[in-house]
């Protein structure tokens, strides 16, 4: 059992609303870094605190080394045995920071664990969340450019803010404000830094944002190729082509290289540059208070108060534009994460209908639709009333809009004219969420993940009895298989289903779709990549699946659909026929042509030509 302290500590914070409001815009990184900071404001504070006493050394030493020199360079007028005060209270305040570290190290890594899994897993509820079409803009290698280097970059970006920033900040005022107190005129000397160090900056600035910017996209790029190249492997092996492929990915790797060196470069330039300068800063610092000391103005142990203090501020800003390179590439990783966070094409499902039941009826009433950004509608004035339990398939060349209709049903995609409804209620009214629970798609690439076989049927689903499970497994016709594998049902799947044929792939996602008992089906092609045999055991599980459900096919061997009660034909987005098989066929129109063809095909296959 879990206390409380504990279930806290296992509840991933969700940042989404940090991003809402914002647009892309340059400020945008700052602004999320100062709200996810302001959402953590206890653990940092505490922080800071604990990072103070833990350091307290470093600002006490210099005080007590100088008062310790200035006893021994004057012993006539100190008392000696304030020496051992002195290392007294030097040695508590170094020992305590075993202690005060370790605490500091819990408050500040509890803070920016939490902070990375808020963002990640805010990541993934978003991308949960964005629309279809956006999905299909956003290429797979670089979201998991996104999730995985961006994350990690934003991860190093907080520990650097934690571990130099903010001490160097706090380690800055506090030498100052000590060197101040205990001399202004050398003071005035350290003031220096300040316009020298802004001055560095500029001059290099521009470059290293420009740098780490085209870096990220040549590395988001890279990790698309190769996301791609892997999915292509066997279609490039099939046709000899890797050579081609190496050929192809030499190049975004040379431009990553190059890049990646340019950034190096600079970094290395601004790195070197900064140290000389301030070497040659600290050299001037000792020579002027040397000279002070020399003319008695200061004591001598205050020179090595002094040059201990303006080194640790040279240290402090030397860290500072050392590590800059690294803020930026954080700030560049944070709008990279924008990008998705704060997108606002979304399915919006807030305060909209949930729906507890469905019957399926499904109608379409003169509905149009458009690809964004394109003025060619793909789908003119298309209307349809389907019945519950009602099997309508569609027909006709590749392009004619036959899956852009499927994705409207599906709430995929909506209608820029017209009404698509559900039991009548317009399906934008719907949350889609609840409206997909009762539809099932079994398209014509099966999706299956590395699990095993029964996990890939369950998926989504709870509560079902192992009866329910053996039911589907019959109906979906796939018993004759899973008695043959020794793990049966435990079998696991390898990577896209690559162990399985065909077949036996869209046999399990028929499972799939059965074991959650849909009111709509929408069979996309399902049997167009298959074998004449294994289109049989397929066809057999479609029939069982298709009972007493609105279903909706879309065709590619056209005998597959004999028994469907319409079959619409489409013809660059509209509907050119309508009507049974007996009926298109007599008609001899455009279905009867296709049939034709589609006949034709199939011969020339069976022949082998």
């Amino acid at each position: 059992m879990l206390t409380p302290s504990e279930k806290m500590s296992n509840v991933i914070p969700d940042y989404e609303s940090l991003f809402k409001g914002y647009k892309d815009d340059d400020g945008i990184a700052w602004k999320i870094l100062k709200s996810l900071y302001k959402t953590n404001k206890k653990q940092f504070w505490i922080s800071v605190l604990l990072f103070l006493i833990k350091n307290s050394a470093a600002y006490l030493t210099p005080i007590i080394l100088a008062a310790i020199i200035d006893i021994i360079s004057a012993p006539e007028k100190n008392n000696f045995s304030m020496i051992y005060v002195y290392s007294a209270i030097l040695l508590v305040v170094i020992v305590q920071n075993i202690f005060t570290h370790t605490l500091f190290i819990n408050y500040k890594s509890k803070m920016l664990r939490n902070i990375s899994a808020g963002l990640r897993n805010s990541l993934v509820k978003k991308l949960q969340q964005i629309s279809i079409t956006y999905h299909k803009e956003l290429q797979s290698g670089k979201l998991q450019s996104k999730f995985l280097r961006d994350i990690e970059c934003i991860e190093v970006f907080l520990e650097r803010i934690m571990t130099s920033i903010i001490p160097v900040i706090l380690s800055f005022i506090i030498t100052l404000s000590i060197a101040i107190y205990k001399s202004p005129l050398v003071t005035a000397c350290f003031a220096v830094i300040i316009p020298i160090t802004i001055f560095l900056r500029k001059i290099f600035s521009k470059k290293i944002q420009s740098s780490n910017h085209e870096l990220r996209k040549e590395t988001e790029s890279l990790s698309s190729d190769i996301s791609e190249m892997i999915e292509m492997v066997p279609v490039t092996k099939a046709h000899g082509l890797e050579e081609d492929e190496i050929s192809k990915l030499e190049e975004g790797i040379k431009s990553v290289r190059k890049v990646g060196y340019s950034v190096d470069m600079v970094n290395a330039w601004f790195g070197s540059v900064s140290w000389v300068v301030f070497q040659i800063m600290s050299a001037v610092c000792l020579i002027f208070t040397s000279t002070l000391a020399y003319n008695n103005i200061i004591s001598v142990g205050s020179v090595v108060l002094f040059q201990s203090y303006f080194n640790t501020l040279l240290n402090n800003v030397q860290s500072i534009l050392t590590i800059y390179p690294e803020f930026v590439k954080g700030t560049e990783s944070i709008k990279s994460v924008s990008e998705i966070m704060i997108s606002s094409r979304i399915e919006n499902n807030e305060h909209k209908i949930k729906l507890k039941y469905l019957h399926g009826t499904v109608q379409f009433r003169n509905v149009s639709y458009k690809y964004p950004g394109t003025n060619i509608n793909v789908i003119k004035n298309f209307s349809l009333d389907v019945e519950p339990g009602q099997c309508i398939a569609f027909v006709g060349a590749s392009g004619s809009g036959k899956s852009t209709i499927m994705n409207m049903i599906i709430g995929f995609l909506r209608a820029t004219n017209g009404v698509v409804a559900i039991d009548g209620k317009p399906i934008e009214y719907l949350d889609l969420p609840s409206y997909r629970h009762y539809v099932s798609v079994v398209p014509q690439n099966c999706i299956l993940f590395s699990g095993t076989i029964k996990e890939n049927i369950l998926f989504g689903t709870h509560d079902i009895s192992d009866e329910q499970l053996q039911k589907v497994i019959e109906q979906a016709n796939i018993t004759e298989f899973i008695n043959e594998l020794p793990l049966g049902l435990d079998t696991p799947v390898a990577e896209h289903g690559g162990n399985l044929s065909g077949g036996q792939k869209q046999r399990i996602s028929i499972a799939r779709a059965l074991i959650r008992d849909p009111k709509i089906i929408i069979l996309d092609e399902a049997t167009s990549a298959l074998d004449n045999i294994s289109e049989y055991h397929v066809q057999k599980a479609m029939n069982e699946l298709i009972k007493g459900r609105t279903t909706f096919i879309v065709a590619h061997r056209l005998s597959t659909i004999r028994d469907a009660d319409k079959i619409v034909v489409l013809n660059h987005g509209e509907m050119t026929e309508f009507g049974t098989y007996d009926e298109l066929m007599e008609k001899k129109g455009e279905f009867y042509e296709l049939k034709k063809l589609s006949e034709l095909g199939n011969e020339l296959v069976q022949e082998g030509r």
